[in-house]
């Protein structure tokens, strides 16, 4: 079901989960074009879609909704007690060890916002595991699967670049030399598993990485 290059994935009366595509805003930016949104476009169809988690503008995938502020609440619930399994995928530069974890405290970089940065005094916590899907020596390019347990901004783009690893196509972050080997970020979120707000049954949602 397709909206403006949204596609829905489940649709009920407690929550909404859509498939963002790269580029298009989460919710509206500040800056002049960046009105037009993910959230928008949904409230044009339920107007009583709310946010409970975003995606940064480059990242495609999975992105949840909930349908009123009862919904909302119970939604964001699990988020703050880190109850809700969240997967993306990944493409790389180099070669990791099989898997791992990034554990490095992070705060905004206030000169160069919106970008972050890895700060040891004043970071709050944050944590990454990963896990190496393929790896292609052509191009010394890895496809990771990123299980991230904090949702700190820009989290798993700044924890990888830490790691020496950065995203392809990572405009922020990454080098030239990496940011050119891809036309877009090249990190999608592939699965969501929640609690429905109201009956409480686990639900797992999917979406294949288009890379």
């Amino acid at each position: 079901m397709p909206c403006n290059d949204l596609v829905f994935l489940h649709v009920d009366a407690a929550l909404l989960v859509i498939v963002k595509p790269s580029g298009l805003p989460a919710v509206p930016g500040r800056a002049v074009g960046l009105a037009d949104c993910a959230s928008t476009r949904v409230q044009s169809r339920y107007a009583d879609a709310r946010v409970v988690h975003r995606l940064d503008m480059a990242t495609s995938g999975l992105m949840l909704l909930a349908r009123g502020a009862d919904a909302q609440r119970t939604l964001n619930r699990q988020f703050a007690q880190r109850t809700v399994a969240k997967t993306y995928i990944a493409l790389v530069a180099g070669q990791l060890a099989p898997q791992g974890e990034i554990a490095l405290p992070l705060a905004a970089d206030w000169p160069a916002r919106p970008k972050q940065k890895v700060d040891p005094v004043h970071g709050k916590p944050s944590l990454t595991h990963w896990r190496v899907l393929d790896h292609d020596p052509a191009r010394d390019v890895s496809r990771l699967e990123l299980t991230p347990v904090t949702g700190r901004s820009h989290q798993l783009r700044v924890h990888l670049q830490a790691l020496g690893h950065p995203i392809l196509g990572d405009t922020l972050y990454a080098p030239p030399e990496v940011q050119a080997l891809a036309p877009r970020l090249m990190l999608h979120a592939s699965r969501l598993g929640v609690l429905h707000p109201v009956s409480m049954l686990p639900l797992r949602f999917e979406s294949a990485a288009p890379f």
